[in-house]
């Protein structure tokens, strides 16, 4: 994808991986629709690229309703012209343990129908045309696990598996996508499990934090726009998930047995 003078989306844009997004986006010359629930938050991000000499206008949008989703697209095609890149970054770390139906719900409603819903609004046009990049903000959870979430685990999985089903279906159709698959990341959501009351939440987060290196989101969003220019799918700022990737598939019952003895070694410091 060629980022100078496209139209980039980025959902939850207001703070942590998306605000640094939408930041390496606007600076590489792409003009961005900055969304998010929060609206003093969108705001912020969209004036502090404005600042910088960017191009971003902020939207106050649920991303994963479709009423949301076409509102950050109409802002994007009122203000700029038509999509070319949508940034499914907004993300929740849901319930620690096994949770409640109705907390799936909503991690399921934001971390995967979010993905979809966008990506059936969209990649129509996308295909009509014969351009559009699609890129998915998951997790390495997703090709991993997560220890103390079970709705996480599970939604990032599906996260990967929609992105690359994209990736292979619409292809040859000129559309691009990239799948974002980051350890530890500097963000409040990640603030937000380790301060938890809940021991369940916080060795959630310790397993991530004492996995490999805590990133700065802006290395995330550069190692992001590299393999948009690229092409290329798998995106991982941690680049030791790709040999623990490749260790779970050798052998499937050591893995499980070696995350077991990690998830024990946790619990005992909690």
């Amino acid at each position: 994808m060629r980022i100078e003078d496209s139209v980039v989306v980025v959902t939850g844009a207001g703070s942590g991986i998306g605000q640094a997004l939408a930041g390496a986006f606007a600076a590489a010359g792409a003009r961005v629709i900055a969304g998010d629930i929060d609206e003093s938050a969108a705001e912020a991000t969209a004036a502090t690229i404005r600042d910088s000499g960017g191009q971003a206008v902020a939207v106050t949008a649920d991303a994963t309703s479709p009423a949301g989703i076409d509102a950050m697209i109409s802002s994007a095609q009122r203000e700029f012209g038509p999509v070319d890149g949508y940034v499914a970054n907004a993300g929740v770390m849901g319930p620690a343990g096994l949770g409640t139906d109705s907390e799936w719900d909503r991690v399921l409603d934001v971390n995967l129908r979010a993905h979809v819903r966008a990506a059936e609004a969209l990649v129509p046009q996308w295909v009509s045309r014969g351009d559009g990049y699609f890129i998915s903000v998951a997790s390495a959870a997703g090709l991993l696990t997560q220890l103390g979430a079970a709705a996480y685990a599970v939604t990032k999985h599906a996260t990967v598996g929609f992105a690359e089903w994209l990736a292979i279906t619409y292809g040859d159709n000129g559309i691009g996508v990239s799948c974002v698959c980051p350890m530890g990341v500097e963000t409040p959501l990640l603030h937000a499990v380790d301060d938890s009351a809940d021991p369940t939440a916080r060795l959630a987060a310790r397993s991530i934090t004492a996995a490999g290196a805590v990133l700065d989101a802006r290395e995330v969003a550069d190692l992001t726009l590299e393999a948009v220019r690229d092409g290329r799918f798998l995106v991982l700022p941690h680049p030791e998930v790709l040999d623990m990737y490749r260790q779970k598939g050798a052998d499937y019952d050591r893995w499980i047995a070696g995350m077991r003895r990690y998830r024990r070694s946790l619990a005992d410091d909690i």
